[in-house]
């Protein structure tokens, strides 16, 4: 089933509407999607290497204007859809150590989430709910989530064929392994932060 999976997303990757997903994907993630564009981006690059720069910014784009989007729901809407999403994720304490902690160290916050699998939505729905200086927020967004992106980007464009062959030879483990990595975020925000 996996291989049927990985077989379709790899087709899917090809086709010539997947950057538009790509760049919907990375929006909806940065507010409230809980999937990465990784998903994508990853198959992406691997089926086209050629354009590898090209997903990158496209996910830099998309993550970094959904970012917006999620300041606006921190900023406008926390007491209503901001804190339903944080809830939704269990992220509801969390979230308020993170507006604490944005008074001394907001932009060192959004440098070093935006490069884990913490989930981003949580940086940017605190960003707005802090009333975090907005175009710092938007600097520092576009500096970590281009670095996150271009670094994928650039590992798969080096290195994409024996990354390609690991990641059919041992589709379960790197499924299994991805699906730890986000949870882990989830946790580890929920538990560690």
């Amino acid at each position: 089933m996996m291989q049927r999976a990985y077989d379709w997303m790899m087709r899917t990757a090809s086709h010539e509407k997947a950057p538009q997903g790509l760049f919907w994907v990375s929006f909806v993630e940065s507010s409230f999607f809980p999937i990465p564009p990784d998903v994508m981006l990853i198959p992406m690059v691997l089926a086209k290497p050629a354009k590898a720069w090209r997903y990158a910014a496209i996910c830099t784009a998309g993550s970094v204007l959904g970012g917006i989007l999620g300041y606006a729901i921190g900023y406008f809407l926390y007491e209503t859809l901001g804190q339903w999403l944080i809830n939704l994720y269990g992220l509801a304490t969390q979230a308020e150590a993170y507006r604490a902690a944005y008074n001394q160290w907001g932009l060192w916050i959004i440098l070093i989430k935006g490069l884990t699998p913490i989930p981003y939505k949580l940086v940017t729905i605190a960003s707005g709910a802090a009333a975090f200086n907005f175009w710092v927020f938007i600097a520092a967004s576009i500096v970590t989530r281009a670095a996150r992106f271009f670094l994928v980007a650039a590992l798969l464009y080096w290195l994409g064929e024996p990354i390609r062959d690991f990641i059919e030879r041992r589709l379960t483990l790197v499924t299994t392994t991805f699906v730890v990595v986000l949870v882990g975020g989830f946790v580890a925000v929920r538990y560690l932060l």
